[in-house]
């Protein structure tokens, strides 16, 4: 028989009840503010509930109702440097961290018989966002499910299970990093804990100590599938020792168990022991979303939604406090009174009546000229930026290869900017990362360049927190853009859209390199072109420099745009030299503006990356009278209609050039744009050059006949003549 040898761990597992004592000792004072509120709380839940049901709230209305009291007793430890995020049900998270704001500090009585001249302004602009009315604190945009108030701490709620959770991470390290003491709490549910992101985040939190409380609401159901239906461990808090965190278990129906507990917690993340774990038993006395509860669907029983209304944290609040005798009953019912009296005159202000109903105040809805307000930078970040071209530079130049001048410009731009931070798989190591890119930069800038685990969906998320934070601009190495698909949601539903979805009320200065890998044999999962996956979603620049001096000019207008930017690099340029700068990498070139580099007459062809050279050098064989234009800027807002338009009302003819495959392709966005902008210059429908329909596999000739190599290239030219009508030249027809 082998030997058995039980292990164990020393990372704290605890259960944190409350006793009578504890009443006693937290006083009136205290229990007043929890009770308050509550009250606040549910009663404005209420009013969301009936107005839902009157068809006055536009999408989903996901109540918290019967789960206040973890949110309150959660706020009870935080101050106004703390911030908090959470998931698609955080009303009631939000309204306590923004009562926080507005009553924290104030010589205020919630016992007194008037509300506070605060509350109402702040629950009326509350109600208007879930409404999606203009007086909104974003606008309307962001509506039940993405709430948003920078001044109280709220960085923003989600609508992706889990999916906001690495954004806090990213909030927790730069108040670490700010030295602030600040702390950062992620609320999400018993769902969102068997999400990658979720589970990334605990293990990148623990390994860099950040002072972050991952808060777990376990309101035992996900929509209508049970906690044991999805995981064999019930006891969610024993994920957190596994990755090494402290956790605690905690009754969510017992607000002051919560705030003893959060008290703990919060303690330690200021004293530099975070990451720590909190699940608070709860539960939501209606259905994932509506007024009706979950027995109207069959997934609950009535007898089970019963027990727990019994434990309602309200009501176990005044119990407690009327038995140690610091509030009565009547004093109870005067903070319920004035709470549902309050809320009516907040919801008096948004509606009126019509007919034998309500409707929503006409001049409250937003403009809907405004639809795409925010949607990027409206570029004030470049005022004062003198942008030049090679033509026009006046510093030295001489030919440089174009991997040095990749991790020259960072390393100036990290010296001349203490906010850059830069983070990815592998940069610390290997010279450099795994192409130079990054030499030497971790040990000449400690701390500001961090090696993550492979985590890319947690680490890039990281990094759109700590944009929003404001404090630091995060550069992002994805290793291979293929590696972009595993972070999607966190590239295209989170920092994507952002700025956008939350009323233009914050920037998303992130940048992310990602180096194309076809012809290096690296095969189908590591070859991709990001352009046309990127292309597809809003809020992202997107630039693919060609030259060295490009690559310096536009990497430094990234690290100075306010909106995210895509830094395409080609494994194909690193090795190759062109002109760039001797000695001052402090240039810009602009965003939008495409570049000639051959002229012609017979034919505009339109490309970047590495199939800038390869077209030209095909045209130059061929003896073809092409334009070749260098597009560089490769976003919808960023395409150079203008120089593009030029080119094709002199040539009469466009071919838009690619290297990857037929699928997936940013050549179709282009082609589509420029048939209805152009047609009326057009001699022939747009031409395109692209590999085959396969991405490309191992295999050195299957490889070559899956891209745009330079035969396609030639292909592609001699049918765009035919289509046409114009002769080859006569060295093409040899």
């Amino acid at each position: 028989m082998p030997r058995e040898i039980r292990l164990t761990t020393e990372t704290p597992w605890l259960e944190i009840r409350t006793t009578p004592a504890d009443w006693k000792k937290a006083g009136r004072g205290r229990l007043a503010t929890l009770l308050h509120r509550m009250h606040l709380i549910r009663a404005f839940e209420e009013a969301v509930l009936e107005l839902a049901g009157e068809g006055l709230v536009n999408g989903p209305a996901h109540s918290s109702i019967g789960q206040e009291g973890a949110a309150v007793g959660a706020m009870a430890a935080l101050r106004a440097g703390d911030q908090i995020n959470g998931s698609h049900r955080a009303h009631h998270q939000f309204l306590a961290k923004a009562l926080g704001r507005v009553l924290d500090g104030e010589a205020f009585d919630p016992l007194v018989a008037g509300e506070h001249p605060a509350v109402a302004p702040m629950l009326t602009r509350t109600l208007a966002e879930i409404m999606g009315l203009q007086p909104g604190f974003t606008g309307g945009r962001g509506g039940s499910m993405h709430l948003r108030w920078a001044e109280a701490g709220v960085i923003g709620t989600n609508a992706i299970v889990g999916g906001g959770v690495p954004f806090a991470l990213g909030a927790a390290w730069s108040r670490m990093k700010a030295g602030t003491g600040d702390v950062a709490v992620t609320f999400f549910g018993d769902g969102a804990l068997n999400i990658g992101a979720a589970l990334e985040s605990l293990n990148l939190a623990a390994a860099w100590s950040l002072p972050i409380c991952f808060f777990v609401e376990n309101n035992q159901i996900a929509v209508a599938t049970t906690v044991a239906e999805a995981t064999r461990e019930t006891r969610l808090s024993a994920r957190g020792p596994g990755f090494g965190i402290p956790s605690f278990a905690v009754d969510g129906m017992d607000p002051l168990a919560v705030a003893l507990t959060m008290d703990r917690a919060v303690a330690m993340l200021r004293a530099g022991k975070g990451p720590v774990m909190i699940e608070a038993a709860t539960y939501r006395y209606f259905h994932q979303s509506g007024p009706l509860p979950g027995s109207a669907f069959g997934y609950r029983t009535k007898e089970e939604e019963d027990a727990w209304r019994a434990r309602d944290p309200i009501r176990r609040v005044a119990r407690e406090a009327a038995a140690a005798g610091l509030i009565d009953e009547a004093e109870d019912a005067l903070m319920r009174e004035r709470a549902v009296r309050t809320v009516a005159e907040v919801v008096g202000r948004l509606v009126e009546p019509e007919g034998n109903g309500r409707r929503i105040v006409p001049a409250l809805w937003p403009d809907t000229g405004t639809v795409d307000h925010g949607l990027r930078s409206g570029g004030a970040e470049f005022d004062g930026i003198g942008f030049v071209e090679l033509e026009t530079y006046r510093g030295a130049v001489e030919e440089r290869k174009f991997i040095d001048v990749v991790s020259a410009v960072m390393d100036a731009r990290m010296a001349a900017d203490d906010r850059v931070v830069v983070l990815g798989e592998d940069i610390h190591r290997l010279r450099g990362g795994t192409n130079g890119a990054t030499r030497g930069l971790f040990e000449k800038y400690p701390g500001r360049v961090l090696p993550t685990p492979i985590c890319e969906q947690t680490f890039t998320g990281f990094a759109g927190g700590v944009a929003v934070d404001g404090r630091y601009r995060p550069v992002v190495e994805l290793m291979y853009p293929d590696f972009a698909l595993v972070a999607c949601d966190q590239l295209f539903n989170q920092i994507g859209k952002f700025r956008h979805m939350f009323g233009d009320t914050l920037s998303m200065p992130v940048v992310v390199r990602g180096k194309v890998a076809m012809g290096s044999g690296y095969g189908s999962q590591h070859s991709m072109d990001p352009a046309g996956l990127y292309a597809l979603f809003p809020g992202w620049r997107i630039v693919a420099p060609t030259t060295p001096f490009d690559y310096v000019g536009l990497m430094n207008s990234a690290l100075t745009s306010d909106d995210p930017v895509l830094v395409i690099e080609h494994l194909e340029l690193y090795a190759s030299s062109g002109p760039g700068p001797v000695d001052d990498y402090g240039y810009h070139v602009p965003f939008g503006r495409a570049k000639v580099v051959r002229p012609g007459g017979t034919l505009t062809v339109v490309t970047y990356l590495a199939m800038v050279e390869r077209v030209r050098a095909a045209a130059e064989r061929l003896g073809v009278d092409a334009e070749v234009i260098d597009l560089r800027s490769l976003d919808r807002a960023g395409l150079d209609w203008e120089t593009i338009g030029a080119s094709v009302r002199k040539t009469g003819a466009l071919v838009v050039a690619e290297q990857g495959p037929l699928t997936a392709s940013y050549g179709q966005m282009v082609a589509d744009e420029a048939q209805r902008r152009l047609f009326d210059w057009l001699d022939a429908p747009v031409l395109r050059i692209h590999g085959g329909e396969a991405s490309p596999t191992i295999s050195r000739v299957l490889e070559q006949a899956a891209i745009a190599n330079d035969t396609r290239v030639e292909d592609g030219l001699r049918r765009a003549l035919a289509e046409i009508g114009r002769p080859l030249p006569a060295v093409a027809a040899e």
